[in-house]
C-alpha cells in the first residue's frame, strides 16, 4: 500500500510539472513566432513606426483566433473566424494602425471589431477605443477575449456601423475593417475636425484601395495607400449596395 501510495502521489507531483512544462514551452514558440512576424512581416516592409512593432510584438494574437488556427495565428494571412468573418493578417493592422498617427489622449472609433485583435492593438495607443459590431455573436465573443486577454479599455457594441457611434462622437479617428463601396456619411460627421479615417474602398465582392481620409476644413482630403482584399460591410451599407 505505501508503494502504491508512494507512486500515486508521485505522479501527481508529476503531471502538474509536466503541463506547465509544455505549456511553458508552447508560450515560448508562441514568442518565437511573435518575434519572427515583427521583424520578417512588418519592420522588414514598411512598418516603420516603433511603437506599432512593438504593440505587434506584445499582443498574443493566437488567443484571438480560433483553436484550430493558432499554429498559424502569427502567419502573414488573414484567418477564418466565426460567421464567416477573417482576421486581418498581422501587416495589415499594422499598417491601418500606423497610418492613423495616433497620439495620447486620441479617441478611437472602430467599425467590425471582429475578433477583437484590432481593438486589442488600439489600446496601446488610446485610453478610449470604441468597437462596433453588426454580428451579436462576434461582438460578445470579442468582448469576453478582451477582458480575458486584460484589454479593459475597449467598449464593444452590437450595433450597425455604418451609423457610427454618435454619442461618442467627435472621435480623433476612425478605422474601418470591412469593404464599402463608399463613406458612410455619418462616419465623417462624427469625425473630428483634423481627424483621421481608414477604410478599404471599392468593390466589396473582388479588391479595394486601402484609403486614408482626414477631415479638412470639413471636407475629406484623400490618400491612397494599397490594394485590399476585406469582407463586405454589411448592415445599412448592404442595402445601399443593393439600391
Amino acid at each position: 500500500m505505501k508503494t502504491r501510495g508512494g507512486i500515486s502521489a508521485f505522479f501527481s507531483f508529476l503531471i502538474p510539472l509536466i503541463f506547465l512544462f509544455s505549456s511553458g514551452v508552447e508560450e515560448d514558440a508562441y514568442v518565437r513566432a511573435r518575434k519572427f512576424m515583427v521583424d520578417n512581416q512588418l519592420a522588414a516592409r514598411d512598418i516603420t513606426d516603433k511603437k506599432v512593432l512593438e504593440v505587434m510584438g506584445t499582443i498574443p494574437r493566437h488567443l484571438f483566433v480560433d483553436s484550430r488556427y493558432r499554429s498559424l495565428a502569427y502567419a502573414d494571412r488573414p484567418l477564418p473566424i466565426d460567421e464567416g468573418q477573417t482576421i486581418s493578417q498581422p501587416y495589415i493592422v499594422a499598417l491601418m494602425t500606423q497610418h492613423l498617427h495616433l497620439k495620447s489622449g486620441d479617441k478611437v472609433l472602430e467599425i467590425g471589431t471582429g475578433s477583437g485583435y484590432q481593438a486589442a492593438v488600439l489600446t496601446y495607443f488610446s485610453d478610449e477605443v470604441y468597437s462596433i459590431e453588426i454580428k451579436e455573436s462576434l461582438a460578445n465573443k470579442a468582448a469576453e477575449t478582451l477582458a480575458r486577454t486584460h484589454h479593459d479599455k475597449v467598449r464593444v457594441r452590437w450595433a450597425d456601423g455604418y451609423f457610427g457611434w454618435e454619442e461618442f462622437a467627435p472621435f480623433d479617428a476612425i478605422i474601418v475593417t470591412c469593404a464599402a463601396n463608399h463613406v458612410p456619411p455619418p462616419l465623417l460627421e462624427q469625425l473630428k475636425e483634423g481627424g483621421r479615417l481608414i477604410i478599404p474602398l471599392g468593390s466589396t465582392l473582388y479588391f479595394q484601395t486601402l484609403t486614408l481620409i482626414t477631415k479638412k476644413d470639413g471636407k475629406p482630403n484623400v490618400q491612397h495607400i494599397s490594394g485590399v482584399t476585406f469582407v463586405p460591410m454589411t448592415g445599412k451599407a448592404q442595402e445601399k449596395r443593393r439600391n
